[in-house]
Formats: C-alpha cells, sequence, structure tokens
C-alpha cells in the first residue's frame, strides 16, 4: 500500500459503510468466544492505521491491546491516535514470545503477503504466540475472480475462498471454530461495479476506500452489511458468499 492509502485509510475508517458495517459483524462472531468480565491480551496483526485497535478494547477487560505493522506511515496514524503499543514488524516474524496473547485478529492483511507461503507462514506466527484456548479472527478477500483494479491499487497478492482460508488455518495448527462469508448482499452490485463498469471506464479505476457518495448511501451500504450480523448472530450460521471470508479458530489446549 502506498502512504495515499493508509491516509484514506486513516479518514474513512471510522465512518465508512465497509469499515462500520464490518465491525458488527466482527463484534456478532467475536462476542460467544470472548465472554465479558475476563482479562485478554490482544494483538492485531498488520494493525494499518490504528482504527481496529481501540475497537478491540471492549475484548481487553484490562489486558493488553497492541499492533504491529510492517509501514511506519501506517504506524505514524497510529501515534497520531493516540495508540502507543504498536511496533514496526511483519505478520511472518512476530516479534513477541510463544503463548503472549490470548486473541490475535488478522483484517484483510494475509491477502497483501509477497511471497509463495507467506500467508501460511503468518499464520503459524499467529498460532506460536497464542496462549492455548488462545482465540484466532483472520478476514481476508474472497475469490481470485473477483480481482479487479481495487486489488492492483492495494497490490492484492491473493484471495480465497472460504474452504481455502480454513484449510491453511488447520494446516497451521488451529481449530476452526466459525467460518463464513461475508459482504454477500452486495456481493452482485461488486461484481458488475468492478468486473464490468470498472473496465468499461464508467467507475472510477483504482482503490474502493473512498466515500462512496452522499450520507444516505453510506447509511444504507452500511445497513445491508449490519443485516447480515443479525443472520450471524444465530449459532451456526452461515453466509453462502460473498466479497471476505472469515474464520474464528483457536489454538487446542
Amino acid at each position: 500500500m502506498r502512504s495515499q492509502d493508509y491516509a484514506d485509510l486513516y479518514a474513512l475508517e471510522e465512518s465508512l459503510w465497509w469499515f462500520v458495517g464490518m465491525r458488527e459483524v466482527t463484534r456478532v462472531l467475536l462476542d460467544p468466544f470472548c465472554p465479558s468480565g475476563q482479562r485478554r491480551d490482544i494483538l492485531d496483526a498488520g494493525c494499518g492505521t490504528g482504527g481496529m485497535l481501540t475497537w478491540l478494547e471492549r475484548y481487553a477487560g484490562g489486558g493488553r491491546v497492541g499492533g504491529i505493522d510492517f509501514s511506519a506511515d501506517a504506524l505514524e496514524f497510529c501515534r497520531s491516535r493516540g495508540l502507543r503499543d504498536v511496533a514496526q514488524a511483519s505478520v511472518t516474524a512476530l516479534p513477541f514470545d510463544a503463548e503472549t496473547f490470548d486473541l490475535v485478529t488478522s483484517f484483510d492483511v494475509l491477502v497483501q503477503l509477497p511471497g509463495e507461503g507467506s500467508d501460511e507462514e503468518a499464520m503459524r506466527e499467529m498460532f506460536r504466540v497464542l496462549r492455548p484456548g488462545g482465540l484466532a479472527f483472520v478476514r481476508a478477500a474472497a475469490y481470485e475472480w473477483m480481482r479487479s483494479g481495487h486489488d492492483e491499487a492495494l497490490d492484492t497478492q491473493r484471495r480465497y475462498t472460504l474452504a481455502q482460508l480454513a484449510e491453511r488455518m488447520t494446516r497451521a495448527g488451529f481449530r476452526v471454530r466459525r467460518a463464513t462469508y461475508a459482504n454477500s448482499l452486495l456481493l452482485p452490485a461488486a461484481v458488475v461495479r468492478r468486473l464490468v463498469l470498472k473496465r468499461l471506464g464508467l467507475a472510477d479505476a483504482g482503490s474502493d476506500v473512498k466515500p462512496p457518495g452522499p450520507d444516505w448511501l453510506n447509511r444504507a451500504l452500511a445497513s445491508a452489511l449490519k443485516a447480515e450480523a443479525n443472520i450471524l448472530k444465530r449459532p451456526g450460521a452461515k453466509l453462502p458468499a460473498g466479497l471476505s471470508v472469515i474464520c474464528v479458530a483457536d489454538k487446542p489446549l
């Protein structure tokens, strides 16, 4: 990602429909595994500009919430938020002892890692730094056939099916507890926009991390994701397709 991409992320992370809605999806998937009243040390592996670090404090119960990112630009934005427990490092070589954290999150980071097998290396590192019984929450972009100018702008290296992500996490040692697609209701519109309109020059090229237009449209798109979150509140519910894949997994005792 370029410096401007981090600036855009920082400016929009609190209000853009995608982030607002996906936080709600994350909440309903994490809540059953992270009941309140327990102390947890949490690592956001690839924290970007830090928008999720403050949000994750709801699960810490007074424990540590820290982040790492490979980009110095991203960490500067973290510090501008007042976040200090951040460090420059790669998710493929986490600078922590084994069994340090109770929850490790990875939000759309694995897709950015260059090199064959680097995503599985990162998964093994997340497994290593988790305490036995600890939880990993991994979200990534779905479907190689959805590759578009958005991926070129962000230098996306790979996209997954849900089965592929679950299989790789299992190979890293995790036990997958919940797996689902997300951003399903808007998948048809995204297919038209990315694979048709952009290629015809009828939609803006480049990254989709930009204001969608009027406030009512931003609210409407966020509401679509919140509707998915309500579906996923049901135990065991999963969405059959979507723009994102999500796995919640633990490190067996």
